[in-house]
């Protein structure tokens, strides 16, 4: 039997992983303990999710663990075994605003969390390939020392600095920086990931996101970009906008594009090997270009306020060099620009308000 396990399988890669694996695996066993909704209160459940792919998915398994502990997660590796050819990881304490107000709980859901799952994976099924969602806050405030101008709706690198003209690649220092607390146990995180694939042999892949979104993320505002600002738009609720004038810039990938590289690096892993993976120059936006399009879809003006403190450690500018990825996984390319993914992102949050 050929099984694909998911952590954070109720959330938004987690759930996308499910789906696009129910039907090129015998079977997907996911692991959730709903952490979310402790970390961000109701906005956070992850309930819904997990009962809507329970459902749609006769061939997925649901495992309430936790991963800080050995104990369960030892209980379910040794249950299916050698049977595990794929390692989805994507539980998550995602928030740099949260870690600051519990550090043990952050470090030890995003640091030992994947560690306890990289030595299940050694021990008990090592033929196994392990995909891990990183982050680009690995690269803590160093994006922010790049040459960048400021224009009308959003900041930009200067024309005259080629080099990050596609965005920033996998080189960019993750030292001499602030992470943020977050930041910080997902290098730890991060590193375990590579030094498995290195030094054990694993075929252990790292993808460093940049915003992650989809329809189907359980946004909250400290958590959730497109996703909150989205619900923000429908409801009328306040959103607020934090520093940098709000042109700021992300780069976002639909969690389908994510989760489709990792199919293609599954197909061909690389052990220990690092990608940068979000939307790139095909889909990138700042705060208040990304307010406009909410408006344009909802018909509705956005109640917002500003504040002039910024978040610590986030980002001005931030796209994704995938030119990495692209030449070693050709077959792959993004499918979800800005709009389309942020009108997807409107529907699937529509529907679950008509039905709350």
């Amino acid at each position: 039997m050929n099984i694909a396990l998911v952590t954070g399988s109720a959330g938004l890669i987690g759930s996308e992983s499910v789906s696009f694996f129910a039907d090129k695996f015998d079977q997907v066993v996911g692991v959730d303990n709903n952490m979310r909704q402790y970390f961000f209160g109701t906005d956070g459940n992850t309930d819904w999710n997990r009962n809507r792919i329970q459902e749609k998915y006769p061939n997925y398994l649901h495992r309430t663990a936790d991963i800080r502990s050995v104990e369960e997660l030892e209980v379910i590796f040794k249950e299916f075994g050698a049977d595990i050819k794929l390692i989805v990881h994507t539980a998550a304490q995602p928030s740099h605003d949260w870690a600051a107000r519990e550090p043990f709980t952050d470090f030890s859901v995003n640091a030992t969390g994947t560690l306890n799952l990289l030595e299940m994976t050694r021990l008990h099924c090592p033929e196994a390939v392990f995909i891990f969602t990183s982050t680009n806050k690995v690269y803590g405030d160093n994006p922010n020392f790049l040459p960048l101008v400021e224009t009308e709706t959003r900041w930009e690198i200067a024309e005259d600095h080629a080099y990050y003209e596609n965005g920033i690649d996998e080189h960019l220092s993750i030292d001499h920086t602030k992470h943020s607390l977050f930041g910080a146990s997902k290098v730890a995180a991060d590193v375990l990931v590579q030094e498995y694939g290195r030094y054990f042999g694993l075929k252990t892949g790292v993808f460093r996101g940049g915003c992650l979104t989809g329809p189907n993320h359980s946004g909250a505002q400290l958590h959730g970009f497109l996703s909150y600002l989205m619900k923000c738009a429908i409801t009328g609720n306040s959103y607020t906008i934090f520093g940098y004038k709000g042109k700021q810039v992300r780069d976002n990938i639909h969690a389908h594009d994510l989760v489709n590289m990792f199919w293609h690096f599954y197909q061909n892993p690389r052990a220990g090997e690092v990608y940068n993976a979000g939307g790139g120059r095909f889909a990138n936006v700042s705060m208040l270009e990304a307010i406009k399009v909410c408006e344009e879809i909802t018909g509705n003006t956005m109640n917002y306020t500003y504040s002039d403190t910024n978040r610590i450690g986030d980002h001005i500018w931030y796209v994704s060099d995938l030119s990495k990825f692209k030449a070693h996984y050709p077959g792959w390319n993004w499918t979800y620009d800005i709009k389309s993914t942020l009108s997807e992102i409107h529907d699937g949050i529509a529907e679950r308000l008509r039905h709350a």
